[in-house]
């Protein structure tokens, strides 16, 4: 299945989109700590996984190239996004205005935050991209589940791995550094195998409608290389 790959698909145009909206609500929603039973994660547990399904379902269908675009437009947006919300937050707000604290609590994200989930989410992603396209070469196609499951693993991994250390080093104790991560990585990759059957669905219905199955075979894996597409 061979087609120009300066073409942009409508549904690459949406997987983008949802892609995008999944980061932003993340971050909005991990200002709120929840409980699962007695495990303690923030809100943003409940979409920023479909962020590494949707790169999944990408770089299987279309390849690392147009994962990579999509990756950097998700990074591009959210950082728009939270410097907008900083600006807003540092204006002073108008005489009647009375929820500075609330509105603050939502979208001041600190900058060491910010920077931490930056640094994390492009480290993650393009690891969970780079796993993903190599199995696939190896495997000759086959296992998809299996791939999305290894390349999950290891880019939630990257993800915690530098998100916690950086946001929070010197703010909570050392020693509940490493039980967050785990727990992170254990429920992010448990949220992909629990959806693995949809994936695959629409993985399979995507390859159908677009005629795409790419591998990648031979190409620059260089991450600035964005418009190699």
């Amino acid at each position: 299945m061979t087609k120009n790959h300066q073409k942009v698909s409508v549904l690459f145009l949406l997987f983008s989109m949802l892609f995008t909206v999944c980061l932003i609500t993340a971050n909005l929603l991990g200002t709120k700590q929840i409980a699962l039973g007695s495990i303690n994660v923030t809100g943003g547990l409940l979409i920023f996984p479909v962020s590494y399904i949707i790169n999944d379902c990408v770089c299987e269908v279309w390849g690392f190239r147009k994962a990579r675009l999509l990756i950097w437009t998700g990074f591009l947006m959210n950082f728009f996004f939270v410097t907008v919300c900083a600006l807003c937050d540092a204006i002073p707000g108008a005489p009647y205005w009375n929820n500075d604290e609330g509105f603050h609590a939502i979208f001041g994200l600190a900058p060491r935050i910010a920077l931490a989930s930056f640094v994390a989410f492009l480290a993650g992603s393009f690891i969970n991209a780079y796993v993903m396209s190599r199995m696939k070469i190896m495997s000759k196609g086959k296992n998809f589940s299996w791939r999305a499951i290894a390349s999950t693993l290891l880019g939630e991994g990257a993800d915690s791995l530098l998100f916690f250390p950086l946001a929070f080093w010197g703010v909570i104790p050392t020693s509940e550094l490493p039980i967050l991560m785990l727990w992170q990585v254990v429920l992010k990759t448990s949220y992909e195998v629990i959806i693995l059957p949809i994936t695959i669905k629409v993985v399979n219905y995507v390859k159908k409608y677009e005629n795409e199955d790419v591998y990648d075979n031979g190409i620059d894996y260089g991450i600035l290389n964005i418009f190699n597409i």
